[in-house]
């Protein structure tokens, strides 16, 4: 163990700078035998460190290979695993527990010894030693020496050399030359002890015999010294003389610093002259463009503008540290700030008179477009007026405040303009619809009642400026004669003013014409100014502003637009996209009061209006949706939408009201109902107005409403009916309704096509068995007794011995109804059905077949009751099935 020791020792831990002070042959608990040396060691240099390393033999050589290292600060725990019973095995407590099995015993107890010695000098005890014998503990530290004798020892273990290889060669070849150096060692040492003594002894006789060599060598050094002082006296002199060069040339060195210096303080002299004069000189032409340039001028606009720009360049230039406090350049701020204040008052009066001017200009052409359906064109001023963009956005970014002046005046000027050409373009408008329904002098010849005028007129020029349609009440129907149905009762769809039955379908298309000429001209005129004021007053560029000047201004310009504005214009400005459309709203305010009275003008003509204008409307708003649904245009047209579906919803609600309000005359015959026929109409209308349309939706909601109302009244009057047989109520105008839907194919209404289909055949079914019990009514009765009997348990072939049914009562009931008789009866059916039934439906033939139909059903069912109960008799009926198909076919080409 000692040569590995010192082979360790020598290979690995010398050249680190380590001393090893324990080692011990190991290996893993619980793995194959692989064996390595823990070894503790320490530094030769402070601070020391103390570690523990891993050293594994290599499996290719004789040498040793570091494998890992600890250090000891690093070591919490040392288990021996048993304090009584010795044990090779113990573990040590790194960052994690490594197990470990010693080759011996001793060789585990004395590397712990050495970990304990270490620890009670260099970690102050920090390690726990775990399961580790006390008397171990003490023998490594006898209890009467205490620390000193532990310092001791650890002093003896520092002052430890080891030798080296000439040392340890000398030492094998003394010992070989003395028998007795390993078995007897203090003769040994005596022996060595004794040479010693000789050897000092022949160093001090050589010593002595030096002396005349020493007396020598100190008088040559004596001679050194002398040769030293001159040496430093021409030293001395070289030195005065280099003392006043060193002068001189201070001297020229400072002097070089001042000129370098001088010419680093001109050249940045000059470079600071040069950016003055660069960055904040206005060349004279400039300057001469912003006094007197002419701003009527393409050229001269150009001008003004390159010079504005030059201008605004030269105040915005970043002034380095310190040239504001220079007088010139003070001077010449002024001198920008003037020429700024100076230019921006001559543009702003400039535009005020361009404004005006175009206002002036574009009034004398309203008097071209008064007898047109055409809004006037102000392509050209948009066209003048964007040359001077440019100068526009100057004077946005220079003074806002007559920036906001401009704005407000141009908002003033062309809102009085566009609202005299507004309201000149829906005269027309109105003057042309009017003039569709006989210029609307036959309103005041209608009849209406007072308070239906009164109602008209108060809806029409509310309070709220918003007008919501026509709500005069509507005229009541009464059914009076089969004669023309238009000509009897009102139209459910007339709002007071006009019957349905004077208009047509041409006078609907002229209007629908038109209400869309009005929307063509209004929609392109809004995004012709919305385009021009963003592009003018260069509003498109930025979303929001930001900084806190910018913001100062947006405050007032937000307290100055709640001053102008009158219609609920919000108190600030949060963009520019918000400006454009405060703007908008200022400049076309008039838009959407006119379209409300136009729209309430065409719901007065006619109702039906309405429809024409939701599609036509919806239309436009989806498309204006689609470019910017916040924009001023669709915001607009939504608002106007919302009034026309009211308009609807109530054109829809009267007519359901005129349903529920219905009278029927108790002297003539019903026939097919006047709001049956009218939602006929309706329904017919719609189809063709809505196909295709994006508001498809409101329509069906409409039809399912309308429907069951339709139903509801039809009910309500067969019911009512005193005339007409209720079945035939039922059963003419359901057939009507089913025919109707299924011309039209109205999708969402199949529902009601099978619920109608279903009603008219079940009241017609109704409606022919409830005739028939007329012409055969004995033998009815008879046969009807016949089949109680069968019911109450008297078997079929025993009833002709019943008294009352015997074959002679048979045959005598027989008797009366002969051919005959049969044929009056049926005649007579016939005419009372024709008596029943409306010329409109052309119901009769269909209802006879079934009625003949019937009959023969019935007579073959008392054919086989008497089969049945009289078998053998040989009593037949007085006629035949053929002889009935000839009767009915005679009776109906007889009338």
């Amino acid at each position: 163990m000692t040569a590995i020791k010192h082979a360790l020792q020598r290979d690995i831990f010398t050249p680190n700078d380590e001393r090893l002070l324990s080692i011990v042959n190991v290996c893993k608990a619980g793995k194959k035998k692989r064996n390595c040396f823990l070894c503790a060691t320490v530094t030769t240099e402070r601070p020391v460190q103390v570690n523990v390393v891993k050293v594994k033999k290599s499996d290719k050589g004789d040498f040793y290979k570091r494998q890992t290292a600890w250090a000891l600060r690093d070591l919490a725990v040392v288990d021996a695993k048993d304090a009584v019973k010795e044990s090779p095995e113990f573990d040590l407590h790194f960052d994690k527990v490594y197990k470990w099995v010693a080759s011996s015993t001793v060789e585990k107890n004395t590397f712990i010894s050495c970990i304990w010695k270490l620890n009670q000098r260099y970690l102050r005890k920090k390690i726990d030693f775990i399961n580790v014998s006390s008397q171990l503990l003490e023998e490594s530290v006898p209890s009467g020496e205490n620390q000193s004798v532990a310092g001791g020892d650890e002093e003896a273990v520092d002052e430890y050399q080891e030798l080296n290889a000439r040392e340890e060669q000398d030492i094998e070849i003394m010992m070989e030359g003395c028998e007795y150096a390993i078995a007897n060692a203090e003769a040994f040492a005596e022996k060595l002890s004794r040479e010693l003594q000789v050897l000092d002894g022949a160093n001090i006789q050589s010593i002595m015999a030096s002396e005349k060599q020493v007396n020598i060598l100190m008088k040559l050094l004596d001679e050194a010294l002398k040769e030293v002082d001159q040496i430093e006296l021409k030293l001395s002199s070289y030195e005065e003389m280099l003392q006043s060069v060193k002068e001189q040339m201070d001297q020229i060195s400072e002097s070089n610093h001042l000129i370098h210096l001088s010419n680093t303080n001109n050249v940045k002299l000059l470079s600071e002259i040069e950016f003055l004069v660069n960055h904040m000189d206005l060349a004279k032409g400039h300057i001469k463009a912003l006094q007197e340039g002419d701003l009527t001028s393409s050229r001269g606009i150009e001008a003004c503008t390159n010079a504005a720009d030059a201008l605004l360049q030269c105040m915005n230039v970043a002034l380095r540290p310190g040239h504001d406090m220079l007088h010139a350049v003070k001077q010449q701020q002024q001198r920008f700030s003037d020429l700024r204040e100076q230019f921006a008052r001559r543009l702003a009066s400039h535009l005020n008179s361009v404004f005006v001017q175009q206002g002036h200009d574009q009034s004398s052409t309203l008097a071209q477009h008064s007898a047109e359906l055409t809004l006037p064109n102000h392509h050209p001023f948009h066209r003048d007026l964007l040359r001077y963009a440019k100068l526009m956005e100057w004077l946005k970014n220079t003074d806002y405040g007559k920036y906001e002046g401009l704005t407000k005046n141009y908002m003033d000027y062309l809102s009085r303009l566009y609202e005299r050409e507004i309201k000149d373009f829906f005269e027309v408008a109105k003057i042309k619809m009017t003039g569709t329904t006989r210029e609307g002098k036959k309103f005041a010849t209608l009849p209406r009642k007072e308070s239906a005028v009164k109602q008209e007129t108060e809806s029409l020029h509310g309070s709220s400026g918003k007008l919501t349609g026509s709500t005069s009440s509507l005229n009541k129907l009464s059914v009076q004669s089969s004669g023309n149905r238009r000509s009897q009762s009102s139209s459910l769809l007339d709002m007071g003013n006009m019957s349905a039955s004077d208009l047509d379908v041409a006078d609907r298309t002229k209007f629908d014409k038109i209400f869309e000429q009005v929307l063509s001209e209004l929609e392109p005129l809004c995004l012709a100014e919305q385009d021009f004021i963003s592009k003018f007053f260069k509003l498109q560029q930025h979303q929001s502003t930001s900084g806190a000047t910018v913001n100062e201004v947006e405050e007032m310009d937000g307290v100055a637009l709640s001053r102008s504005y009158t219609s609920g214009v919000p108190q600030t400005v949060s963009s520019e996209k918000d400006m454009i459309r405060q703007m908008m709203t200022k400049i076309f305010r008039c838009i959407e009061p006119e379209l409300n009275n136009l729209i309430a003008l065409g719901d007065k003509i006619d109702s039906f209006n309405s429809l024409y204008m939701l599609v036509k409307m919806s239309h436009h708003v989806w498309t204006a949706q689609n470019v910017d649904p916040a924009s001023f245009l669709s915001t607009t047209l939504g608002n106007v939408l919302v009034t026309v579906k009211r308009n609807f919803d109530k054109c829809i609600s009267n007519q359901m009201k005129q349903m529920d309000e219905v009278k029927i005359s108790k002297k003539s015959k019903v026939g097919i109902l006047p709001f049956v026929a009218e939602f006929e109409e309706f329904a017919a209308l719609a189809e063709s107005i809505f196909k295709n349309a994006e508001r498809r939706g409101d329509l069906d909601k409409a039809y399912i409403k309308l429907i069951r109302a339709v139903f509801d009244s039809v009910e309500k009057v067969a019911n009512e009916s005193q005339k007409t047989p209720r079945d035939v109520v039922m059963m003419e105008n359901f057939h009507h309704i089913f025919a109707t839907l299924s011309r039209l194919k109205i999708s969402c209404l199949e529902a009601e096509k099978k619920e109608a289909k279903q009603k008219y055949t079940d009241h017609l079914q109704s409606y022919v068995i409830y005739s028939l019990g007329q012409p055969l009514e004995k033998l009815n009765h008879f046969f009807e007794g016949v089949e109680a009997r069968v019911a109450q348990g008297i078997r079929e072939e025993e009833v002709s011995y019943q008294l009352a049914f015997n074959k002679q009562e048979l045959r005598k009931v027989i008797k009366e109804y002969p051919g005959k008789e049969v044929k009056k009866g049926l005649d007579n059916l016939y005419k009372k059905v024709d008596k029943h039934l409306c010329e409109e439906e052309n119901l009769l033939q269909v209802v006879w077949h079934s009625m003949q139909d019937e009959f023969i059903r019935q007579y073959k069912h008392f054919e086989g009751l008497i089969a049945r109960c009289y078998p053998g008799s040989g009593i037949t009926m007085e006629f035949t099935i053929q002889d009935i198909l000839d009767y009915c076919s005679s009776i109906a080409q007889s009338h």
